[in-house]
Formats: C-alpha cells, sequence, structure tokens
C-alpha cells in the first residue's frame, strides 16, 4: 500500500519557478515563468486567484515568502526591483515597496522566544486603540479602493499590521544584498559584508544569526562557488522586546501612511473635471470677444444693472446654457461634500493617529539606554512630527477653501441661475427672486477675487481664470498652488511674522501657504522615511560575519534551472535552536545528500556538524541483489518539519522504467550515537567538496514512508509539515502532483491509480473530504478544466 495519499494532479500552461505553501491554510502559492503569481488550493489542485503580470509593478517573479500567519503573500520582482504585499482573499497589492537590487531569495519568518517584558506589551500594545478614535474604514465606491477591498470587509488596510509577535521579512539579492523587514514593512537592517548572489536564507527564530548561502563567480562565464555564510545578529536577539516595540510603531506608521494615500487617491477621484468647465468657458471667452471690457467688469454690469453685453449673453445662453448651470451646480456640490467627508473622517484621523505614534516614538527615543543603540534618534523624530504637523495644517486649509468655495458658488450660481432665466423671459420663481444687499455684496466680492483675468496663469496652466479652486491642492504635478489663499489683513499671520522668536519655536509647526496639499505630504513621507532609514542602517552596521564556508562548485548544466529550485536548502530547528543546510555533491555519479547543522549561537559549536547520507536499495527490484548498494541520487530535498526530511530520488543506474521515489528520511535514522567521534577537521583553506572522502556518511534504509511516482521526471519538491502536504514538480517544470503526507493511499484509488495513471484519481469528493483538515468546497471538476469563474467559487471558502 503506497505511502501518502495523492489528492491532485495537474498538467500547468506554464513553466513554474517557484512554489510555497501556506504554513496555515491548504492553500500554495506558485510563480510562473509568464510572471504570474497563482494560488491554488490542494484539493484537485483547483485554482482560487491568479494576479497577471502588470506594467506597473513587474513582469518577472524571482522570489515568493507567505507571512507565518498565511494571510498576506510577498513576492519579489526583479525587473522592476519592487516588493508586493497581497492579501490572500483577493489578487490586489496592499502595499509595496522598491529596494536596491532585484530580488533573488526571500525568507518570512516568525520569532517564537518568550518573556514576561514581550508577554505584557503584546497584551498591552492594543492601548492605541483605547486613546485613538477607530479609523474609519476607506470608502469602497472608487475604484482604487475597489480593487483592493473585498465587499464585506474594508479594514484590509490594517490586515497589513499582523499578528503583534514580531516577525521579519529577509530579502536577499545580487551582490550581496540583504535586507531584513519586520512585519514585512519597516526596514529594520542592512546587512552588508556578504560576498555574492544570494540562493538562500534563514534567520534563527531567537534573532541570534542568519544564514546565507550565496552563489560567487568570477566572471559571467565561470562555474560559481557556493558559500555559506553564518552572520551574528545578537544584537536583536538581546535587544528583542525593544526591537519588537520599536518595529511594531513604525508598522502603524507605515500602515497609517498607506492608509493616507488610499485616502488622498479617493479625494482625487472625488474631484472631477467638469469643475473646470467655468475655467475653460471664460478664457475661450476673453479669447473670443472684440469688447474692451474685462470679464469681471462684464459680470459685474450684469449684477449692478440686470444687463448683459450679446457677447455675454451668447455665452451664457448658447455655451453654458441654464441646464449645464445647473448640472455644474449640482456637481461642484455632490464633488465638494465627498471631498470634505473624506478630509474630516480619514485623513485628519489618520494624520491624527501618526502624530500620535511618532509622539510614543519619541518618549522611547528619549529612553537612551534602551533605545539608542538601536539608532532611534528623537531629533528626527521631532522633524517627522513637525512635518506631520504640517500636513494636517494644510488640511485644515483645505477645509476652509472648500467651505469658503462652497457658499460663494452657491450664491453665484443662485444669482446667475435667475439672470439667465430672465434673459430668456422665463419665469422666475418668487423665492428665487429674493436678493439681498448682504447676497449682492457677497457676489460681487465673489467676482473681485475670483474673475480678475491673469495673463501669467494663461503661459503657466493655458486658462486666464481660476475660478475653481480645490482641484489644485489635489493635483499631483504642481508644487505650488495657483491660486494661494490671502493672508492678507490676518492678524495671526502678520503676528508671527514680526516675531522671530516664535518663528522659530518647535511647538509651531510651519505653514506652506504657496504650497499643495501632494507637496506636503510628499514632503512629510521623505522626513517619515529618513527617520526610520538610521536604525536600519545602526543594526545593519552590528551584524558580523561569524563563519564564511565555502561549499562546492556548480556544474554548467545546472543554469537552466530556475533559481529558487536549486538547493541548498536552509532551516532553522526552533526548538534545538540549529541551523541546517541541505546539500548535494556529485561524487562517482551519485548526488550524496550533505546536512550541515550550526548552532544558532555562533558561540557554541555542535556534534556532527556535517554528515553525508546515501539511501541503501530499499525497492528491492534491482536487477542485480549484489550490485552497489548506494544506488540512488538524491535531486531535492527539503525539511518537511525538524524531525523528517523529504526527498526525491532517482536510481543511479538510469534505464527504461526506472522510477522516481518521493521519501520521507527521519533525521533519527541518521543522527545516530554511533561515530561520534568521526568528526570532520575541516580544513578552511579547501572548499568542501574537495575534503569530502572525509566526510562521515551514513547508509540509510528508507522502511515505508516512501512511494514510487509512476509516469512522472520528478524533480522538485515543496513541503509543508504543518498541514502535511507535499507538491511534487516535474523536470520539465509544468507536471505537478500533490499528496497527503500523513494518510496511506487505501486499496480502490490504489487500483485506480493503475487503470489509469495519467488521470487524476481524486475525482469523488467523499475521497476528497476524508480528512478533517480541509472541508473545503471541492468541485468535482477534472483537473485539466479551468473554471472561468473558479475565483469566485473559491474566493469564499478560503476559510473553509
Amino acid at each position: 500500500m503506497p505511502a501518502f495519499r495523492q489528492v491532485g494532479e495537474k498538467q500547468l500552461p506554464q513553466e513554474v519557478v517557484f512554489m510555497a505553501w501556506s504554513p496555515k491554510r491548504d492553500l500554495i502559492a506558485l510563480a510562473n515563468r509568464a510572471g504570474e503569481v497563482l494560488l491554488h488550493r490542494l484539493a484537485n489542485f483547483q485554482r482560487v486567484w491568479s494576479l497577471p503580470p502588470n506594467e506597473s509593478t513587474g513582469k518577472e517573479v524571482t522570489a515568493l515568502a507567505w507571512r507565518p500567519d498565511g494571510k498576506i503573500l510577498a513576492f519579489g520582482l526583479t525587473d522592476t526591483k519592487r516588493i508586493i504585499l497581497c492579501d490572500v482573499e483577493k489578487p490586489e497589492s496592499l502595499h509595496s515597496f522598491s529596494v536596491d537590487s532585484s530580488i533573488t531569495y526571500m525568507h518570512w519568518m516568525e520569532v517564537t522566544e518568550e518573556s514576561s517584558v514581550l508577554t505584557s506589551f503584546y497584551n498591552a500594545e492594543d492601548e492605541s486603540n483605547l486613546l485613538l478614535p477607530k479609523l474609519p474604514a476607506l470608502p469602497k465606491n472608487y475604484s482604487t479602493t475597489a480593487k483592493i477591498f473585498s465587499e464585506e470587509k474594508s479594514d484590509e488596510i490594517m490586515k497589513l499590521l499582523g499578528d503583534v509577535r514580531l516577525n521579519a521579512l529577509v530579502l536577499g539579492g545580487s551582490s550581496g544584498f540583504i535586507e531584513i523587514y519586520a512585519y514585512g514593512m519597516f526596514k529594520i537592517a542592512t546587512v552588508a559584508g556578504v560576498a555574492g548572489s544570494c540562493r538562500g536564507l534563514c534567520l534563527s527564530s531567537d534573532l541570534k544569526s542568519l544564514s546565507v548561502i550565496t552563489e560567487i563567480r568570477d566572471s559571467p562565464d565561470s562555474e560559481a562557488e557556493i558559500t555559506y555564510f553564518q552572520l551574528d545578529t545578537s544584537l536583536l536577539s538581546s535587544y528583542l522586546p525593544e526591537v519588537t516595540r520599536m518595529a511594531r510603531k513604525f508598522t502603524h506608521i507605515s500602515t497609517l501612511l498607506q492608509y493616507i494615500k488610499l485616502s488622498l487617491t479617493c479625494m482625487c477621484e472625488a474631484w472631477e473635471e467638469i469643475l473646470m468647465q467655468m475655467d475653460s468657458r471664460l478664457t475661450k471667452f476673453v479669447q473670443e470677444k472684440n469688447t474692451t471690457t474685462s470679464v469681471q467688469d462684464e459680470f459685474m454690469q450684469l449684477l449692478l444693472w440686470g444687463k448683459a453685453s450679446l457677447e455675454l449673453q451668447a455665452l451664457l445662453m448658447n455655451q453654458l446654457t441654464v441646464k449645464g448651470l445647473k448640472k455644474l451646480g449640482q456637481s461642484i456640490e455632490s464633488s465638494y461634500s465627498s471631498i470634505q467627508k473624506l478630509v474630516i473622517s480619514h485623513l485628519q484621523s489618520g494624520s491624527e493617529a501618526l502624530l500620535y505614534h511618532l509622539s510614543e516614538l519619541k518618549g522611547m527615543a528619549l529612553w537612551k539606554q534602551k533605545y539608542e543603540s538601536l539608532g532611534l534618534d528623537a531629533s528626527g523624530i521631532e522633524e517627522a512630527i513637525t512635518a506631520v504637523g504640517s500636513f494636517i495644517l494644510k488640511a485644515n486649509e483645505l477645509l476652509q477653501v472648500i467651505d469658503s468655495s462652497m457658499k460663494n458658488f452657491k450664491a453665484f450660481f443662485r444669482w446667475l441661475y435667475v439672470a439667465m432665466l430672465r434673459m430668456s423671459e422665463d419665469h422666475v420663481l418668487p423665492e428665487l427672486n429674493k436678493m439681498t444687499q448682504k447676497d449682492i455684496t457677497f457676489v460681487a466680492d465673489f467676482l473681485t477675487e475670483h474673475f480678475n483675468e491673469a495673463p501669467e496663469l494663461y503661459n503657466r496652466k493655458g486658462k486666464y481664470f481660476n475660478v475653481e479652486r480645490v482641484g489644485q491642492y489635489l493635483k499631483d504635478e504642481d508644487d505650488d498652488l495657483v491660486s494661494p489663499p490671502n493672508t492678507e489683513g490676518n492678524q495671526w499671520f502678520n503676528f508671527l511674522k514680526n516675531s522671530t522668536h516664535l518663528k522659530e519655536s518647535p511647538l509651531l509647526f510651519p505653514y506652506y501657504p504657496e504650497k499643495s496639499l501632494h507637496f506636503v505630504k510628499r514632503q512629510m513621507e521623505a522626513v517619515i522615511d529618513q527617520c526610520l532609514q538610521k536604525p536600519a542602517d545602526v543594526i545593519g552596521k552590528s551584524v558580523h560575519q561569524a563563519v564564511c564556508m565555502s561549499l562546492y562548485k556548480t556544474s554548467q548544466s545546472e543554469d537552466s534551472t530556475p533559481q529558487l529550485f536549486k538547493l541548498p536548502f536552509l532551516w532553522n530547528d526552533k526548538t534545538s535552536s540549529i541551523h541546517y543546510v541541505l546539500f548535494t555533491i556529485l561524487q562517482d555519479s551519485i548526488s550524496k545528500i550533505y546536512i550541515l547543522r550550526r548552532h544558532t549561537d555562533t558561540s557554541r559549536s555542535i556534534s556532527n556538524g556535517i554528515l553525508a547520507v546515501e539511501f541503501g536499495n530499499f525497492l528491492n527490484n534491482s536487477v542485480n541483489e549484489s550490485s552497489d548498494p548506494r544506488c540512488y541520487s538524491c535531486l531535492d530535498a527539503h525539511f518537511y518539519d525538524d524531525e523528517t526530511v523529504t526527498v526525491v530520488l532517482k536510481e543511479s543506474v538510469e534505464q527504461e522504467g526506472k522510477e522516481r521515489v518521493l521519501a520521507q528520511l527521519p533525521l533519527s535514522s541518521v543522527y545516530t550515537d554511533e561515530d561520534q567521534d568521526r568528526e570532520l577537521i575541516w580544513d578552511s583553506a579547501k572548499r568542501l567538496d574537495e575534503q569530502s572522502g572525509e566526510i562521515p556518511t551514513r547508509t540509510v534504509f528508507l522502511e515505508n514512508q516512501w512511494r514510487v511516482l509512476e509516469n512522472m521526471k520528478a524533480q522538485y519538491v515543496s513541503v509543508n509539515g504543518i498541514r502535511k502536504v507535499s507538491c511534487v514538480l516535474s523536470s520539465n517544470l509544468r507536471h505537478v502532483r500533490v499528496f497527503e503526507m500523513d494518510v496511506e493511499d487505501d486499496g480502490e484509488v490504489e487500483e485506480e491509480e493503475e487503470e489509469e495513471t495519467t488521470q487524476i484519481a481524486a475525482g469523488e469528493p467523499d475521497e476528497l473530504n476524508q480528512s478533517a483538515d480541509h472541508q473545503d468546497n471541492v468541485c468535482g471538476a477534472s483537473a485539466e478544466e479551468e473554471l472561468p469563474d473558479e475565483t469566485e467559487e473559491h474566493e469564499s471558502s478560503l476559510d473553509a
């Protein structure tokens, strides 16, 4: 009876370059050659969603990693050098950031250390929720937010925060580039001192050290040398509570900046182009009229004497029209009130929360004994607080402009509407006809201020007027406002101007009357980025190299393989605090598997530092029983859990009908008590493959934890010991088979497989639902079918 139960098989249209199981659900993420990121579920290998390549984000996916809680998937794009954080529920980017190098590997780990200080912080972390009002959900009726947010949940942006326990996304790239991002958002360290292009990363869960595998090439044509580095990151582990607290604050800040950015995008969307109609019509009027009187005078005459020139009559009655005026009035009212709501409920509450978190961070920075060694700088944070204050002032100014514009336009349109009705000799309702002296003064002031021609504005914007004053705040292309607010006669403004002490006071936020809201926002982001950068540099400088081992040289034939599938594979045993490295070296036409292990504390050594494992003949169907017992080459190996390694083997004597084997290798059979004294005396001047004959070797005979993979040239495997699943990929990178690892195939399935090995044996729903782990809504469709509405059907059942 074969071990492991097959639950899905599929031929994929594109070659797969990477695959990673979700740590919490029966979902596997794939990246393919076409630049797509796909999410499939275990049962029948059905597709949940796909994210096609995109001009703005990028087209070449080179790395994938799941956040430890399984709610966010990160992937790196090499052509645009961007990292995208994507929600598991919906194929949309929640957050993205640029890096300086193209990413070749990423690893997302979670800290498992416990301490009383950390526990009290985990429990008290939500105190900001008690002090700050809950951020209102962003409205979904704008295209920007509708794309990101699913219908029933609108606080997706807060999903970026995730669990309070510290987790870190480690990115590795070409030419020794390594960066660590706390919670996947805040850069906590920029690591230098590693040579070569990164092939693997693993930060230990106690944060004491970082294992790195790199590929060093002297020239593009030469063979690459695979090297293992162990970097000491003890500053992070010794200041773990402080690092967690600081990173959590910075992640709150990054999330709020994203929230403010989306709010501003919604505001830009709420502002409509129709509002520019007045300006363009008046400009055209100036260009076409023959009289010397100004536009302002023409309107003033209409206001005072009730008579308009023929040209103004033609403009109002033929171009603007009564109907057009009504529509313009309604558009302005609805647009302005939408923007006003967004400023009050989202922009202001978001920036107040930002101010709160930055002020707390400043308090932390002043506690020098705890935070100075992590690079927290109080003066930099003070500048960030000031920049946020300026942004809040600008948002308030926008509110005032909206308020006065709404009043002005209402009075102006009401008067113009009556004047136009009179021109067309229509009946004017008595309630519209009442116009007091105060109203007339109000309209006269509006005309004086807004209707004066500005030739310099024509050179800059191609129009003579700027009647509509709100759009200028929201446009990203302008740093300076076209018509800044009038500060003449403002007593507070004059008082500040004349008082040198107040001008330089840290208590007053600087005010930029000439600048747009976008300019002030960009300035605020730049200052906050600056104060986020310093800890990353300081912590990065504290990381130093503890171990450097040259392992082996790669053969040229490997180069066609996708980078991410190549061994070595790194693993961190959290309970025993050990770093493992799995790799193979070809020797006498057999690829043995080598297991290198190091303690996460770089000052401590460990027995059996390196061992080689070869596989004895366990299939018992060899042509000659007395032939060489070492008859298997290891093609791929991944840690299944701390005690087991999953391997893909092939019989080294290539013959027709020789099958590939998927097997579980228990480490207990490798690390036995015998041969304790046979340690390799490491000669650091040589590469490991040059002294491979001296490495202690274990021959392992597998008992029942293996399965022959019929009709499949299996080459790679991806496993998840928590969910007890594995996915095997063929050497052509298109054929996948998915297995449950702790269930044996029963007899019926075995017979079916013998009859139709090329089809999926698991077609019946009751058979698929035997495991209580995943009672998903499984579709009984055959694996080759792609259902067009699959995504909608399965989104709801992601959590099932």
